[in-house]
């Protein structure tokens, strides 16, 4: 193979000698470690197979491969169904590498993604996928001298791009110095032939293990592997566990001298090299530092109808290596005040917290994210305090947790949604009735409003059932207005609901002798005004249909007492209007009205 090369590149001379047949093209790409265009072997020769002025070994969609090995540059549009059958004759193993993959964004594993087969076809056994989902640099080995992947995209309008290597080998062929188990505290590791060149078709794995309840810090010394913008090539990876399924920390190539640390006491490091541009490889050293529990998380989050406050502790984000400068919400103009804590205050709709109906119950919820510095490559490079309100049934329960390397800390908290009920002069509704007891006349019309106090103004209130009772506890004795947003009194009417009010009326009345004063108790339904469906909207139901039917959030509140107005001789034959119990057991709760 020939390549193009400043002169003092210091691989020219190895390019030159391994020239066998070539292609090129006149770019500033004879700079980089390999030109951006390129065939192998005999590839060169095959127009189906390589173009020299676009990209290298590029087949059409699918393709049978009997190479001992092959590099696969592979671009694919929308809807694409693609099969690649690697066959050989010859006694060895395959090993498949996809060093670099880019699918369509925010694909699903089962709508796009490349699917290995251990065998002759897509009828072999299944050896692995790859999609968007995965978390490593894929290496897989076939258990004989067969192969096949097959690639699939989904109808989104984007270019994929894979860059595929494979090659066959003696799995009992080994090689010096590659791989192997380290479990001291401390250690070194160093790629096969260091400081020499390493050898072609290479994979070693590490696998670094450390006393428990510590973390591994790898540093590389020295790193010098062929460079590429995306390590396609020849690349050291390294993992954040005891396998290569355990979440990749990093990738690198290149000249570097790069430092990685676990988030436990396992680390795994993996070389794998392809055919051509060998460098001296790598020299690193490993330590172990007890891995410190975090400080008690000390986070508290406060809601209320209006707002949303979150505090942390300096301590705590000490703890963790991060002060008051990393933190920021979903909307980063939203900044915290720093005391002794750090302090979010903001609205419920603002600093871009999410609003979530989620039928029984409404949740908003924000992020404080935590960004880290520095130059140490660690698995997860940034921490979420995740901070929930969720208003459901008589109270608001409050979640925070911090999600850090897969684990979740959870607090919990109550408040409550800031209701309340107060009757009014008229129809209009906009002098409230200040004294109380609130005297009234014989069959007065009075008009109730339950308001919702919350800065969140995308809300209905619905008044579902409201009861009348001659004692604030709501005990044996109570007389329904409303039921299931049915009127059961004829005197009651209800006004349809509003964003934050539920409004009703009804005629005044006494309860009988000694029952001078009367309270009125409302269930309230508290529901997302953009869910066209939900229980607010639908009135009044029946009891079956109403166990199935979804609303958002109920709490209920209390007025009174309701007095009648009485003349200064205290007159009491004034009750044409009262309130005759059928039934006088203690327990009874059927009334009937009088007129």
């Amino acid at each position: 193979m020939f390549y193009f090369y400043h002169p003092h590149h210091p691989a020219a001379k190895i390019h030159v000698e391994r020239a066998s047949s070539f292609c090129f093209k006149t770019t500033a790409d004879w700079f980089h470690s390999r030109p951006l265009s390129y065939c192998i072997g005999r590839e060169a020769l095959q127009a189906d197979f390589c173009c020299c002025c676009s990209s290298i070994g590029v087949p059409r969609c699918g393709a049978s491969l009997h190479e001992l090995n092959k590099a696969l540059k592979i671009e694919l549009k929308a809807n694409a169904n693609c099969v690649w059958q690697i066959q050989r004759n010859v006694n060895q193993t395959i090993r498949l590498i996809f060093s670099y993959f880019k699918f369509a964004p925010s694909s699903s594993c089962e709508t796009e993604s490349i699917k290995v087969y251990d065998g002759p076809s897509t009828n072999s056994p299944l050896l692995g996928q790859v999609c968007n989902d995965t978390d490593a640099v894929p290496v897989l080995q076939s258990s004989s001298d067969s192969l096949t992947f097959r690639i699939t995209t989904n109808s989104m309008a984007f270019t994929r791009n894979f860059f595929v290597f494979y090659y066959f080998f003696s799995p009992e062929k080994k090689i010096e110095n590659c791989g192997g188990q380290l479990t001291g505290p401390n250690g070194t590791l160093t790629s096969p032939n260091y400081p020499e060149r390493y050898p072609e078709f290479t994979y070693c794995v590490w696998h670094i293990q450390t006393a428990k309840n510590s973390k591994i810090n790898l540093q590389f010394q020295d790193l010098f592997l062929e460079l590429d913008r995306n390590c396609q090539f020849d690349f050291t990876a390294v993992y954040d566990g005891l396998t290569t399924n355990t979440g990749l920390i990093g990738k690198v190539c290149g000249l570097a001298q790069p430092t990685f640390e676990s988030s436990s006491n396992v680390m795994t490091v993996v070389l794998s090299t392809d055919y051509a541009n060998s460098y001296r490889g790598f020299s690193a050293q490993y330590t172990s530092t007890p891995l410190l529990a975090p400080a008690e998380p000390n986070t508290l989050l406060t809601c209320s109808s209006d707002s949303m406050r979150i505090l942390l502790s300096k301590s705590y984000l000490t703890s963790l290596g991060y002060n008051e400068t990393h933190l920021r919400l979903n909307d980063p103009s939203c900044s915290p005040a720093v005391t002794d804590s750090v302090i979010f205050s903001f609205p419920l709709t603002s600093c871009g917290t999410t609003k979530k109906d989620e039928g029984h119950s409404i949740t908003y919820t924000n992020i404080v994210s935590l960004s880290a510095t520095g130059n140490i490559i660690t698995r997860q490079k940034s921490i979420q305090i995740i901070a929930k309100c969720k208003m459901e049934n008589n109270s608001t329960l409050e979640v925070i947790y911090i999600t850090k390397n897969n684990i979740i800390q959870n607090t919990t908290a109550v408040g409550k949604y800031s209701v309340s009920m107060s009757f009014y002069d008229s129809d209009t509704f906009s002098k409230p009735v200040s004294e109380s007891p609130y005297y009234v006349d014989l069959n007065q019309t009075l008009f109730a409003q339950v308001s919702l106090h919350s800065t969140d103004a995308n809300l209905l209130v619905f008044v579902d059932t409201c009861i009348a009772s001659p004692q604030p506890d709501f005990g044996s004795l109570t007389y329904d207005l409303i039921r299931s947003g049915c009127n059961k009194d004829d005197t009651v009417v209800t006004y349809p609901p509003l964003e934050h009010y539920g409004r009703f009326k009804f005629n005044a009345f006494r309860f009988l002798q000694s029952f001078a004063s009367v309270y009125l108790q409302c269930d309230i339904l508290i529901c997302d005004s953009k869910n066209p469906n939900s229980r607010c909207t639908e009135g009044c139901i029946s009891r079956q249909k109403r166990a199935i039917s979804s609303y958002t959030w109920k709490t209920n509140t209390i007025v009174g007492p309701i007095r009648l107005k009485r003349d200064l001789s205290g007159i009491l034959n004034m009750f044409p209007f009262l309130l005759i119990v059928k039934d006088l057991h203690p327990y009874a709760r059927n009334w009937t009205r009088i007129m």
